[in-house]
C-alpha cells in the first residue's frame, strides 16, 4: 500500500511516529511518506493523521481510500478535544482508544478498532502519553496488518463533547487538598502548562514528577 502519516505541528507524538515509520519501512511492504503539511499528502490507499489540530478539508481527504484518525475515547462520547485528559480528571482509570475514518464532521467517521488503556492511577502526564503513544502505534500496524479483511462500523449512541483544555484549566484551588487535586496534577505539563495558584497578589508555579522511592 502507498500510506502516508501526517502530524501538523510539534506533537508530543513525534517520537513514536517516528518509530512507527521505521518499523514499517524496515519490514519493507508499504510506501510510507510522513509529512507536515496536510497540503503534502499524497495520493495512496491511507492517510493517518495523528495528534493533528487543523481540519482537513474534503478535497484532502479524497486522495485516499482511507483516511484515519485515532481518538481517546469510546465515540460517539467523548468527541472534541484532549479527551484522554478530561476523563483522568473524572476519576477513570480505563479509558477507550478509537481508530477511525475521517469524515468532514468533528469525530464522526466509521469505527474499525477500538482498545482500552488501563491506569493505576498513579501515572504522571509522561506516563500517560507514554501509554497512549504505544496504543496509538498498535492500533495503526493492527490497521494495516488487517487492511485486507478489516470492517467499519457507524457511531451509535449519543455524541458527548469535550473543551478545549487552556491554560488557565491548570489552576489549583488553594482551598483544597493535594489529594482532592491529584488528578489535576496527573495531567498538568511542567513546562507547557504547569499547575499554578494565585495568592496575596501573586502567581506561584507547582511542578510534579515522580520520585524512583516508594
Amino acid at each position: 500500500m502507498i500510506i502516508t502519516f501526517l502530524v501538523d505541528n510539534n506533537s508530543w507524538i513525534l517520537p513514536y511516529v517516528d518509530t512507527l515509520i521505521e518499523e514499517l519501512k524496515a519490514d519493507g511492504e508499504h510506501t510510507i511518506h510522513f509529512v507536515r503539511r496536510t497540503n503534502d499528502i499524497r495520493e495512496g490507499d491511507c492517510a493517518f493523521f495523528l495528534g493533528c489540530i487543523q481540519l482537513v478539508k474534503e478535497s484532502v481527504l479524497k486522495r485516499n481510500k482511507h483516511n484515519l484518525v485515532i481518538h481517546e475515547s469510546a465515540l460517539p462520547q467523548g468527541k472534541g478535544w484532549s479527551p484522554l485528559t478530561w476523563q483522568i480528571l473524572g476519576g477513570k482509570s480505563i479509558i477507550p482508544i478509537t481508530l477511525f475514518e475521517a469524515e468532514v464532521g468533528v469525530d464522526s467517521g466509521d469505527i474499525y478498532l477500538q482498545s482500552e488503556m488501563k491506569f493505576e492511577g498513579h501515572e504522571l502526564n509522561d506516563e500517560l502519553k507514554d501509554m497512549q503513544g504505544k496504543e496509538t502505534v498498535k492500533l495503526v500496524k493492527q490497521f494495516i496488518d488487517q487492511y485486507e479483511s478489516i470492517t467499519a462500523t457507524s457511531q451509535q449512541g449519543e455524541e458527548t463533547f469535550y473543551d478545549r483544555r487552556r491554560p488557565k484549566d491548570s489552576e489549583l484551588d488553594i482551598e483544597k487538598s493535594i489529594k482532592e487535586q491529584f488528578n489535576l496534577l496527573r495531567v498538568v505539563d511542567n513546562e507547557k502548562y504547569p499547575a499554578f495558584f494565585d495568592h496575596k497578589g501573586y502567581r506561584y508555579i507547582v511542578k510534579i514528577e515522580k520520585s524512583n522511592e516508594k
